[in-house]
């Protein structure tokens, strides 16, 4: 996330702006290094083990997802994250033999990846 100063009237004002899609690189290889797999690179569900859990991984792209993305913005994705649907993720994984390293996340990463997917989502359209 940028921060900006801006001198207004011999006053500093402190602007903060989001990182713009080009710039998010975190966001953009946390999705590909640990979401991608199952949700694919269109996070349309397309991934190489999307269609091998019960229930199938979902198009993320729909209006509903988009709509609960932005109702409760990093909620969704910390809580697939700290808690990956009991045991459907890492199940799945395993099942078929995919390995993924741990990750200490961070603050940063839960919005980094949050904000990935919605510049994503919303070029979708």
């Amino acid at each position: 996330m940028k921060i900006v100063f801006i001198a207004t009237l011999g006053m500093l004002t402190l602007i903060q702006t989001s990182l713009s899609f080009a710039e998010n690189t975190n966001g953009k290889n946390l999705f590909l290094q640990r979401c991608a797999m199952c949700h694919g690179a269109d996070i349309k569900g397309t991934g190489p083990l999307a269609n091998k859990s019960n229930p199938p991984t979902p198009n993320l792209t729909t209006p509903a997802f988009k709509k609960r993305l932005n109702d409760y913005p990093g909620v969704i994705v910390s809580s697939v994250i700290l808690r990956p649907n009991g045991d459907l993720i890492p199940r799945t994984l395993r099942e078929n033999g995919v390995k993924v390293a741990p990750h200490a996340w961070t603050i940063n990463d839960l919005r980094d990846l949050n904000q990935y997917m919605s510049d994503v989502i919303s070029k979708k359209r």
